[in-house]
């Protein structure tokens, strides 16, 4: 049995993994937290197997809090899962004591099979991000993860573009001669397929990658 906590603050991403973990015999989630003080707090009181990520929190972000757990308890594993992907912030996550990063549009296939690997003490890495770091933290011996190809229609590829370009979805339903509750589809269908959160997490992703004219 893996026993993990989990600590997001972002209620709906939170809700999406309890869910789908529900049912599954073999890991059991013992409680979920907003920010990183009242994770070091839940760790210490349940004492998980695992320990479930985001970098950046209220109150306490994901590296600090991962540097106390790993002092406290050594022999607890931790798994970051956020949208950061940039060198500086999963190198600090690593030396934190981190020894899995996945990145939020990864896919809950992906994310069982890391929870899995670093409960186990295997080491478990994004293929986004695994490359940059092969030499420095990833050797023959670590895991990862198989990219879940994501398709996009070339509608919503459109979509993309004028969200990361600040349109609002009255403003991109009058550019595409589309109805607004169709642009409004597009947007929950888009955050779904990616395994966003939110809105805001889909302008982010639409900037990051690039999607901006």
């Amino acid at each position: 049995m893996i026993t993990m906590v989990m600590a997001e603050d972002h209620q709906m991403l939170i809700d999406g993994v309890l869910s789908f973990f529900e049912y599954n015999d073999e890991i059991s989630i013992l409680g979920t937290v907003n920010n990183g003080e009242d994770l070091v707090k839940l760790v210490s009181l349940k004492q998980p197997k695992l320990v479930i990520t985001d970098i950046r929190m209220p109150k306490m972000d994901g590296i600090e809090a991962t540097k106390l757990i790993k002092s406290r308890f050594p022999h607890i594993r931790v798994l970051a899962l956020t949208m950061f992907d940039q060198p500086d912030a999963i190198k600090q996550m690593l030396d934190a004591g981190a020894t899995g990063y996945l990145l939020k549009n990864s896919g809950i296939k992906m994310l069982s099979e890391a929870i899995e690997k670093v409960a186990k003490g295997e080491t478990f890495f994004d293929p986004n991000v695994a490359f940059n770091f092969m030499n420095d933290y990833i050797d023959e011996n670590s895991n990862i993860g198989k990219t879940e190809k994501v398709v996009l229609s070339n509608r919503e590829k459109e979509i993309l573009h004028l969200i990361a370009n600040g349109k609002t979805s009255k403003q991109i339903s009058e550019i595409l001669f589309i109805a607004k509750t169709t642009v409004d589809t597009h947007r929950k269908n888009m955050i779904r397929k990616l395994a966003l959160s939110n809105g805001n997490e889909l302008v982010k992703y639409a900037i990051e990658k690039k999607y901006q004219f």
